[in-house]
């Protein structure tokens, strides 16, 4: 099967001779980069090898959550989350989003300890959470046979159409005077006294004083061929959407063998929340240290394999002319080879213990690589050695909920003004300056 149908957008025709921005990666971090800068009356190009929106930001399960993420995320995601209410009406376009609340099923005693510390975490930002005992559970799921102990429940967290959002957010950045430019990879970087100077494209050079690499799973390649070192690893994620089915629940629900949420269309987006696949590539070698911790903690969820991935990737260049082709331009969208398994076994056990969902057939199946970091927080920051280079990356399977948010830091950090919220947690430099290494969270 194809992978996820996005609302297309039409890059501009004209190349800029100079911005002041260029923006690197159209997905949903480096479209709403875009349109904050622009926004501020600042000038900005958006380069993107594909097509907007087209590899981990249309492929994502649609979540848009605070809860049971990372403490470090948290305020960057209260600031998402305000965005996201008034997204629809600032971009005059259809995301998708609305707040049907999401539920995760406390399986056992270690799992309600942990949710039962979100109330009271999420209540210093006004917003609601609250646990709930089998009898509300099972009023908010008629029908569900499943054994709970308790569940958290958050009416603040919802949903919306990954196939929809970047397109819409970049479409409102050009609103804006945003140059959006498709099918147009940027090959590398051109500085002055080590500053920043401007961009070579496949298409042509742009000038500019400040990049902003937003290039998810490609963030690492693209980094060390400037020198700079990005421990960033890929995670494969399989996603069912099914047929529409009648009567289903509104709130978004994660349990242990499957997690599923409402789409426009009345069908449901379904995985499994417990099972992901990675390639073992050279990075996984290079990288193997930082990722210890992260290992460690998620070996039960990781299945591991070595194909054909290892070979492409060994094979890749980490520094090429600026004239030439360069990898970005022979793979324009990562379309990967779903894994069946782990979502037929979801939607089987979903049918098995909810008679809702008997009927929904598999409409459509696709698979994602998603950019992780050693402690699965992104990198949000400038990069010292660089002086007007930008990296925000590395989101770790949540930078579909918190993108906007974080174009919003990332467009503060650029222009100098004042942070959204404290940018300390997702420097860089944290992986390299002796801070220990910690995975906290979902």
């Amino acid at each position: 099967m194809p992978g996820p149908q996005v609302v297309p957008v039409r890059g501009d025709e004209t190349l800029p001779s100079r911005v002041d921005v260029v923006v690197i990666g159209g997905g949903i971090i480096g479209t709403s980069t875009a349109l904050e800068l622009a926004e501020r009356g600042v000038s900005v190009a958006l380069c993107e090898k594909g097509g907007i929106g087209e590899e981990q930001s249309s492929r994502n399960w649609g979540w848009v959550r605070i809860s049971q993420r990372d403490p470090r995320e948290v305020p960057l995601m209260a600031e998402a989350i305000r965005i996201w209410q008034g997204l629809d009406q600032r971009t005059g376009r259809d995301t998708g989003y609305r707040q049907c609340g999401i539920v995760f099923v406390s399986a056992d005693e270690a799992e309600e300890v942990q949710n039962e510390r979100w109330p009271e975490e999420l209540g210093r930002y006004q917003l609601k959470s609250r646990m709930v005992d089998p009898a509300e559970f099972r009023g908010l799921y008629p029908g569900l046979k499943l054994s709970v102990r308790s569940a958290l429940y958050t009416p603040s967290d919802g949903r919306a159409e990954p196939q929809k959002a970047a397109p819409a957010i970049a479409e409102a950045a050009r609103d804006k005077g945003a140059h959006i430019l498709t099918q147009c990879a940027v090959r590398g970087v051109e500085t002055v006294g080590g500053r920043i100077s401007g961009v070579v494209t496949e298409r042509g050079p742009i000038a500019c004083s400040s990049v902003v690499l937003a290039g998810g799973a490609w963030s690492s390649l693209f980094s060390r061929s400037l020198g700079i070192d990005l421990p960033q690893l890929k995670v494969m994620n399989t996603v069912i959407r099914t047929t529409p089915v009648e009567g289903g629940p509104e709130q978004t629900l994660y349990a242990k063998d499957f997690a599923f949420r409402k789409r426009q269309d009345g069908g449901y987006t379904v995985a499994s929340g417990h099972d992901n696949l990675v390639d073992i590539v050279p990075d996984s070698f290079r990288y193997a240290g930082k990722f210890f911790t992260a290992l460690k903690n998620e070996w039960s969820s990781l299945g591991f394999r070595i194909g054909r991935r290892f070979m492409d990737e060994a094979s890749q260049p980490s520094r090429w002319a600026l004239d030439r082709e360069s990898p970005f331009e022979k793979v324009r969208v990562l379309d990967p080879v779903p894994a069946p398994k782990w979502t037929d076994h979801a939607l089987r056990k979903l049918k098995d213990a909810y008679p809702v969902f008997k009927n929904a057939e598999i409409a459509q199946r696709w698979a994602g690589l998603i950019d992780v970091t050693p402690d699965a927080v992104p990198v949000i920051s400038a990069v010292d050695a660089m002086p007007g280079f930008f990296i925000a990356t590395g989101f770790s399977g949540h930078g579909f909920g918190i993108g906007p948010g974080s174009g919003r830091l990332m467009a503060d950090m650029v222009t100098g003004g004042t942070p959204c919220v404290d940018p300390h947690d997702f420097r860089l430099s944290r992986f390299f300056d002796g801070s220990k290494i910690e995975v906290v969270g979902l």
